[in-house]
């Protein structure tokens, strides 16, 4: 039977420092193959038939959401939508839609309870042959984590090494809202390196700028692929347009895979195009973020912190040096802002900022 592999990994958030369970997947099921193996248990159906049958299916779906109704699979999922909003008395307005609903998707207790059921765990050793990705890091900005889509990144580990042309292996990075891709531009491919100009998919909404990279190499001719995740997620540079315009369009910003963006840049002075970073850390003890300028050197100048526990509009104010005196931002879901920040960026997110005047 095949097994459900696991492994596991330092959880940086706790004190004293402990681990938790990391799923390793064999392979990403996407909707060809998912029509694909369809298909050979409905032999009467061709896999592209499936394909439209499971568009169609997501299509009314989505209708049934947008209609305001709840759709409920029997045994499998259920669909459904809720708010996240904060209003200070009955009679409030509500925000914007897309600040404020949320698409839930939830399996169902048999579902669960069968998947459980039938699972073989399979526990790899730390010390088990994996490709391990150690760092990932944009050459041209030198920055960690950044998926610069003009530069070369750089990714260091062990176990990394793998031959494209003869179906050994894959690069390949993952929007976590959608999107996928197979790198191919590899500049090089190494035991402990691998450099690559980064092919990045499109994701469902200009804030989604969140993605994952996985190398998966096999270290035998006929040996089982085996798939090394890198633990950090990786985020592409966001630009604010038409920063000269006294009414500059808003820009989503500090989001992870959300069908609304937690925070938006609502404005800003700046004196000419600039490049520069935005920082939100997770006060724990203070329960509050903590939202700051910086420059695109790690460890070098900073604005003053600005601390937020609740939604709402605040300026952050620039950096000794830096074209941009100030920028506004609306905070629009501080919950789930927090919740992100603090665990799936181990208490800090950075975003890197192009600032345009025109």
């Amino acid at each position: 039977m095949t097994t459900i592999q696991w492994q596991p990994a330092v959880n940086a958030l706790t004190t004293p420092s402990s681990y938790k369970m990391v799923f390793l997947p064999r392979n990403v099921v996407d909707t060809q193959e998912l029509a694909a193996r369809m298909a050979t248990e409905l032999p009467n159906y061709s896999a592209e038939e499936l394909r439209t049958i499971l568009a169609t299916r997501n299509k009314v779906v989505r209708q049934s959401l947008i209609n305001g109704e709840q759709v409920t699979e029997e045994n499998n999922f259920t669909y459904s939508l809720s708010f996240t909003a904060r209003l200070n008395s009955a009679d409030d307005a509500p925000p914007p839609v897309d600040q404020c609903l949320q698409v839930r998707v939830h399996a169902s207790p048999p579902f669960v309870a069968e998947v459980r059921h039938a699972a073989q765990l399979e526990r790899l050793s730390r010390d088990k042959k994996l490709p391990l990705i150690n760092t990932a890091e944009d050459t041209l900005l030198k920055l960690p984590d950044v998926l610069n889509p003009d530069g070369v990144l750089q990714l260091t580990g062990e176990d990394l090494a793998f031959d494209p042309e003869l179906g050994g292996g894959e690069c390949v990075i993952e929007g976590t809202a959608g999107g996928r891709a197979v790198q191919t531009r590899l500049n090089l491919v190494s035991n402990s390196a691998i450099m690559l100009m980064p092919e990045i998919p499109a994701q469902a909404h200009p804030w989604n700028n969140e993605y994952t990279i996985a190398v998966t190499t096999r270290y035998t001719k006929h040996g089982t692929p085996r798939t090394g995740i890198y633990e950090r997620m990786l985020r592409t540079p966001l630009t604010l347009s038409n920063f000269g315009h006294p009414h500059p369009p808003e820009t989503g910003i500090l989001t992870g895979s959300a069908a609304s963006a937690y925070v938006n840049a609502t404005g800003g002075s700046a004196t000419e195009d600039t490049r520069l970073r935005i920082q939100v850390v997770a006060d724990i003890q203070g329960e509050r973020l903590l939202f700051s300028l910086l420059d695109m050197k790690e460890g070098g100048a900073a604005g003053a912190e600005v601390s937020v526990t609740q939604n709402g509009e605040h300026s952050l104010p620039g950096f000794s040096g830096s074209a941009l005196s100030s920028l506004a931002i609306r905070v629009n879901n501080y919950a789930g802002l927090w919740e992100m920040v603090r665990n799936d960026y181990g208490g800090r997110l950075v975003d890197v900022l192009e600032v345009k005047e025109g």
